[in-house]
């Protein structure tokens, strides 16, 4: 199993253990609700996707028959996405004391976590289509290039 794999799995589960203290948190200081934002993102960012981000990395080549697209992509994936959530949780509980100050921390968490989704989204859409999909034009023999417009013979 592929190291960023492990990475996501372990990740998922520290979220959710992360998330479910501060629901039990929440709930025995009930004060402490301003910390919602922060509560979900954990379980769902944290916990939800990693998981699904984890397991999808596994199952998907061996799904398709392909060999993932990028593991090198997916180790920046996984820094991509818990940094940037470890930013917004941060944003997320500074923003009840802090204001609008806590915004470029939650902006700055929001973009990278944003680019981790959009990188597992072009790994695991390579990685079904396989090696051969993106092959040079050139590579295929005119008699088999289908037509450029509609009347082309």
């Amino acid at each position: 199993m592929d190291w960023f794999v492990r990475r996501f799995i372990k990740s998922a589960l520290a979220w959710l253990g992360l998330g479910v203290t501060l629901g039990v948190a929440m709930a025995a200081h009930p004060l402490w609700i301003i910390y919602r934002p922060a509560h979900v993102h954990m379980n769902i960012l944290g916990f939800g996707t990693m998981m699904i981000f984890g397991v999808g990395y596994h199952v998907v080549p061996r799904f398709f028959g392909h060999p993932l697209y990028s593991k090198r992509l997916s180790g920046a994936h996984w820094w991509l996405s818990n940094v940037g959530l470890a930013l917004m949780v941060v944003g997320f509980f500074m923003a009840p004391h802090v204001g609008e100050r806590s915004v470029p921390v939650l902006a700055t968490g929001g973009v990278l976590s944003a680019l981790g989704a959009f990188a597992f989204i072009f790994n695991i859409w390579r990685t079904i289509d396989g090696p051969t999909t993106f092959r040079r034009i050139a590579e295929v023999p005119a008699s088999r290039r289908p037509p450029l417009m509609p009347n082309d013979s």
